[in-house]
């Protein structure tokens, strides 16, 4: 039997703190084990995005225990912040580094710190026996800025689960955003891009800004008041992270998903959205237009902006608002779109199969 250890975040299954890696980790830990592999979890303390003296112990301490020769996939916000640990565990072990957004890449950080994140990463990725990325761009990124081989990068992008397809509110007004508040995810472009549409929208427009506040609880609180100050309350409403039956309800309520995002490696929402047949506004970063993609017939199921750009995020929200029959195409898209999509168990054979192949 085929076997490997898995080091997770340790609230890898806490509903308080959803996140997109924690929901990949956890499918491909439970699909490996689907499939006959023999998966070893190792949940660690982490400090993101660089680990305090603790969280490096728990880590340093998982990987003692862990026996020689044998294969290790780490999810690289627990791992790639401290080579210092990983590098001499390398020497033993077969290590292989999940990435899921390059550390220094995450939208905050000042420019010194972001380029201490990523010298730190690059060591750990160096001292690696190989890369997961979880998506195309997220492969060229980590050849690009750190230099590692492009023959060690291995893509394994997320699956997504059947759903049905979306009622929808009124087919226009009701607009959802899914993602944990933090300038990463842009929330407070969104914000402004509504009130510059103002009143054009009609008195029913509503949007729900859904996901952890924890992340950057300074940025949310100002996210809030921006919504106060352009006299959004009655419009805009920031819920925090809802369990699955709650989410799937906003789900199936949502017209339009709008994903205003800084940086965005894959944007798991996106493909969430499609499954419903929703279809999607989304600033064009990172992989968002690989993971947006096109229908057989080569539509695009959404609306794609510059990123950062409040004035076009908002001048996009009045064509979807003011035009029926483009909502209506993109509609018809992001259904059609909906059936090319790939389940989870594709992910897990896909890593299966990298693990499998890695050199002795």
């Amino acid at each position: 039997m085929s076997e490997v250890h898995v080091v997770v975040p340790a609230d890898i299954d806490d509903a308080a703190v959803p996140s997109g890696g924690n929901a990949y980790d956890r499918r491909i830990c439970d699909g490996l084990a689907a499939i006959g592999w023999a998966v070893h979890e190792l949940a660690v303390v982490g400090a993101w995005p660089r680990p305090d003296a603790a969280a490096r112990g728990c880590l340093a301490r998982a990987l003692a225990a862990v026996p020689d020769g044998a294969v290790v996939l780490l999810d690289g916000l627990v791992a790639c912040g401290v080579p210092d640990v990983l590098v001499p565990a390398a020497r033993r072990l077969t290590l292989v580094v999940l990435v899921h957004l390059p550390l220094g890449d995450e939208a905050g950080p000042a420019p010194a710190a972001a380029a201490e994140l990523a010298a730190l990463e690059r060591e750990t990725l160096h001292g690696a026996r190989a890369v997961v990325a979880t998506s195309p761009w997220v492969a060229r990124r980590l050849v690009a800025r750190h230099g590692v081989p492009a023959d060690r990068v291995h893509i394994v992008m997320p699956g997504v689960d059947p759903a049905p397809l979306a009622a929808g509110t009124d087919g226009a007004t009701r607009l959802l955003c899914v993602g944990s508040v933090t300038p990463t995810k842009g929330q407070d472009l969104l914000v402004e891009a509504l009130a510059a549409v103002g009143d054009t929208a009609g008195p029913r427009l509503r949007c729900d800004l859904v996901g952890p506040l924890h992340r950057d609880p300074a940025y949310a609180a100002a996210v809030r008041r921006a919504i106060e100050r352009h006299g959004l309350g009655g419009r805009v409403r920031i819920t925090g992270p809802f369990t699955t039956a709650r989410l799937e309800a906003v789900y199936a309520a949502a017209d339009l998903l709008v994903l205003p995002s800084r940086v965005e490696a894959y944007g798991m929402v996106v493909t969430e959205a499609l499954a419903r047949g929703i279809p999607v506004l989304a600033a064009g970063v990172g992989g968002v237009l690989e993971t947006l993609g096109r229908d057989l017939h080569g539509r695009v199921p959404g609306i794609v902006v510059p990123p950062a750009d409040v004035v076009a995020l908002a001048a996009a929200l009045r064509r979807w608002l003011g035009e029926p029959a483009l909502r209506e195409g993109l509609r018809h898209t992001a259904r059609a779109r909906r059936g090319t999509l790939d389940g989870w168990e594709m992910t897990s054979r896909c890593l299966a199969g990298v693990l499998a192949r890695l050199p002795g």
